[in-house]
Order: structure tokens, then C-alpha cells, then sequence
């Protein structure tokens, strides 16, 4: 028995109708086989590999279509087909099972809404089908963006994001007991040694926390990208720049109170996005995760803070990360003058943004389900 191969398949969809494009030229005996739960496709043509072989395919619906509405057209190109849905509806996907198939794409240029004819011309011919579409049922877009761009199933997206907040609350849970046990056993003699008993482990966990700007980006995660390269770059400058950077600044025990404060709010984010993963809601996870910010933020800037002014004349001593004239490219910069523009117009405003976020934050998960609670009781 001669081997098969499933040729290239581009689809689309509007609200009523679901349209393939099989890309096989010179096609003979195309036999296509259409019933409500599923297509099947056999034909000898020449595909993507040059040679005029037999290919093959089977698809099984999202959804049932018509049976009789297939409409077939084949020219030495590709073989077209358009099928009725039996209900005018967007699906997420084209395949009953939500699996990838590297054959099946989607072809943006032939989505169209279910108003447009195909005589008409576009009304803004400006606007491509990819745009509409994500205007018009951005859900729609999502889903079928996720699955062209061959996005992690969602059983793999919340095995893998528990990995990730287990293993996070684990290392910081770590660093955590490290801090408390040692300085309880060694008092204020443990606070100079705070960075170099823990500190490669706050390093290797915040280069790990680069995946938290990633996440969103590719969709395993809700939240702005923008919000987490804040987060994350600054805790880096700081861990990296700030004090692994300058042996001075590492025995100072406002590295440790820093160092605390960090795995403070560690070891009750990660726990709760660790629930989150499953839709599953701890009422005091919950609340802690939405009110330890209250005291433990402010207290993080006062110590970034105080590590940033302190490190002034340490890198003007140094002159490190600093670019002075002069250079080939007569340019320069001088990095402690950057941190005192930080210090005089970015503290207090970046405190201000963080805080004024974490309170609407905390008014939506706790303060708006307290008053209707309220307003039940009233009424």
C-alpha cells in the first residue's frame, strides 16, 4: 500500500460558514468525502515536497455543518471548499479535539464577516481580515491566534505555570527560613553575612522571575507586560547592579531588611498565583496576598532607597557603569547622577504608582465583594 501524506491546509471561518484551502497542484481524482461531523480528503497532486504523490487527511469538526453544502472548486493551484455550519456560530477552533496538527493553518486573508459579500468591495479596504477580527470578536482572534502560533494547550499552561509557582515559592520560602533561623540564632552579628549566605539565591530566583514579563506576553498569563518589566528589572538593578556589583554595600544590614522584605511578599504571591492556576481561592491566601503589601512596600523602597544614596560615592569612587570623556563615540554618562535623578524624581512617584495599583487591586478583590455583601444584607 502506497504511503500518504495530508497536504496543506489553510482555513477560515465566518459566523456561518467554514472555508478550507488545500495547497496540492495539479490534483487528480480529488475523492472528498463530507458528513456533519467530518471531512476526508484523498487525492494524487503535487505538494510542498515537488512530487506528485498521494495525499490524504481526515478532519473532524468542531462543530456538525450541512452535509450538502459543500462547494467545491479546483484549479491547477489549490482546491477550495466552502461548508455551511448547521449553526451560524464562531468556533474556537476548527478540530473536535484541541490538538495540533503542523499541516492545518489558518488563513487570515479569507476571514470574513457574515454582513460582507463577496461582490462588495471592503469598506475601509485599509482594514485587513486580521484586524477585523480582532475588532469585531476578539475572543475569537485570541483563540485562533494562540492556536496558529501553536500556543501550550491549557492542561500544559497550568501544569507548567504550577511548576513554575511551586518552584518559586519553594526558593524564596528557602531564602526566607535561611534569614529568620540564622538571624535568630546570631542576632545582629548575622546581618553583615545576610547577602553572602543567600544572596545567590535571590540572584538565581530573579533571573527565573524573568519568565513573569514573558508569561503575559505569550499569553500563559493575565496582567500587563509593562507592569512586570517594571517589577522585575527593578529588583535586578537592584540585586545586580546595586549590591552584587559593590562588595561594599553587602554587609550592610539594610541589605538584609531588604532581603526579608522580598521573600515576605514571596512566600504569599507565589502560594496564592499557585491556587489561581486552578481557579481555587484560599480566603486568608487571599487576603494576605492583598494587604502584606500595606507595610512590607514601603518598607522595600525605604531600603532601596537608602541602598541607591549610600552607593553614590561608592560609584563615583569607581566610576563603574559610568561612560566619561573622552570615548570614540564622544558621548558620556555618569551613573551616579543617574541615580540621584531616581532618587529626586522617581521614588516617591514610582512608590506613589505601586501603592495606588496595589489599592485598587485590593479594593477589587476585597473591598467591592465586602460591600455587596453589605448591600445584600440591606436589602
Amino acid at each position: 500500500m502506497a504511503k500518504t501524506y495530508a497536504p496543506f491546509v489553510y482555513w477560515a471561518q465566518s459566523e456561518s460558514d467554514v472555508l478550507l484551502r488545500i495547497d496540492l497542484k495539479d490534483v487528480v481524482d480529488p475523492d472528498i468525502n463530507l458528513e456533519e461531523e467530518e471531512i476526508e480528503f484523498s487525492a494524487i497532486g503535487t505538494g510542498s515536497s515537488g512530487e506528485k504523490i498521494n495525499y490524504h487527511f481526515l478532519i473532524e469538526f468542531f462543530l456538525p455543518i450541512k452535509k450538502d453544502s459543500g462547494n467545491i472548486e479546483a484549479t491547477d493551484r489549490e482546491i477550495r471548499i466552502k461548508i455551511k455550519k448547521k449553526e451560524p456560530d464562531w468556533w474556537p477552533r476548527l478540530l473536535f479535539d484541541s490538538k495540533k496538527l503542523p499541516w492545518l493553518k489558518i488563513d487570515f486573508d479569507r476571514i470574513k464577516h457574515e454582513s460582507e459579500s463577496e461582490g462588495e468591495p471592503d469598506a475601509n479596504p485599509d482594514i485587513s481580515a486580521k484586524d477585523m477580527l480582532r475588532t469585531k470578536y476578539p475572543e475569537a482572534y485570541e483563540k485562533l491566534q494562540k492556536e496558529e502560533l501553536g500556543f501550550i494547550s491549557e492542561s500544559k499552561r497550568r501544569i507548567y505555570l504550577f511548576i513554575y509557582n511551586t518552584f518559586m515559592f519553594c526558593g524564596f520560602l528557602y531564602a526566607f527560613l535561611i534569614l529568620t533561623i540564622k538571624y535568630s540564632r546570631e542576632q545582629e552579628e548575622f546581618l553583615p553575612k545576610a547577602f553572602s549566605t543567600v544572596g545567590n539565591v535571590f540572584k538565581f530566583l530573579q533571573l527565573m522571575s524573568i519568565l513573569e514579563v514573558l508569561n503575559p506576553l505569550f499569553g500563559y498569563t493575565k496582567g500587563s507586560v509593562f507592569e512586570a518589566t517594571i517589577q522585575v528589572g527593578g529588583r535586578l538593578i537592584f540585586l545586580f547592579i546595586m549590591i552584587d556589583s559593590e562588595p561594599r554595600m553587602q554587609d550592610k544590614p539594610v541589605v538584609f531588611y531588604l532581603l526579608l522584605t522580598y521573600a515576605s511578599i514571596e512566600i504569599v504571591r507565589y502560594p496564592y498565583y499557585l491556587f489561581r492556576v486552578y481557579d481555587m481561592e484560599v480566603g486568608i491566601l487571599t487576603w494576605l496576598r492583598y494587604t502584606i503589601w500595606v507595610p512590607l512596600y514601603p518598607l522595600g523602597f525605604i531600603c532601596e532607597g537608602v541602598i541607591a544614596l549610600r552607593n553614590i560615592p561608592y560609584f563615583e569612587e569607581t566610576e563603574k557603569f559610568s561612560v566619561l570623556l573622552p570615548n570614540q563615540y564622544n558621548l558620556s554618562f555618569y551613573f551616579p547622577n543617574m541615580i540621584r535623578a531616581y532618587l529626586l524624581f522617581g521614588f516617591f512617584p514610582l512608590l506613589y504608582t505601586q501603592m495606588w495599583h496595589m489599592y485598587k487591586l485590593r479594593c477589587k478583590r476585597l473591598g467591592i465583594k465586602q460591600h455587596k455583601s453589605n448591600m445584600s444584607k440591606d436589602d
